[in-house]
């Protein structure tokens, strides 16, 4: 049994929580997905809450799909250094496929997870994400709520 997912899913529904999907993985990890949107300035950034019985849980938020080009990869990458240096629950970075995500990595023994904790990670989250929006945007060379992805 995945005691943090028990957990979890008991906080949501004590709080009516409603927004997110649940998804069971069904391996060895007994591994549970929640997967919800963040709205930042008209656009809806996919969000996933990855809970396992390992001793992480793991948020991670998708800020822009296949936004990385030549002609804004120094930039964005000097941004995104300048962002994690500032912050420490969370950190940015660039995949493969040339998006930009950010990842935070919650732990904890199964017996001591809190759920309240990783929902207030969340609007942290939500926070910063809000306040700095725009700066991406503009690094990606797109104008505030024009462009859509």
């Amino acid at each position: 049994m995945n005691l943090r997912e028990s957990k979890f899913s008991e906080f949501l529904k004590n709080s009516n929580i409603t927004c997110f999907e649940r998804e069971e993985v069904k391996d060895e990890l007994e591994t549970v997905v929640y997967r919800s949107f963040m709205e930042v300035e008209g656009q809806n950034l996919p969000m996933v809450i990855v809970m396992d019985n390992s001793i992480y849980t793991n948020i991670r938020v998708q800020i822009a799909p296949k936004v990385i080009k030549d002609s804004n990869r120094e930039a964005v990458l000097s941004y995104i250094n300048e962002l994690n240096r500032e912050y420490k629950v969370f950190k940015y970075y660039v995949t493969e496929d040339a998006d930009i995500c950010l990842d935070s990595c919650i732990t904890s023994i199964a017996e001591e997870f809190n759920p309240e904790m990783v929902y207030t990670i969340l609007n942290v989250i939500l926070e910063h994400i809000t306040e700095h929006y725009s700066t991406f945007m503009k690094k990606f060379g797109r104008k505030k709520n024009k462009d859509r992805f």
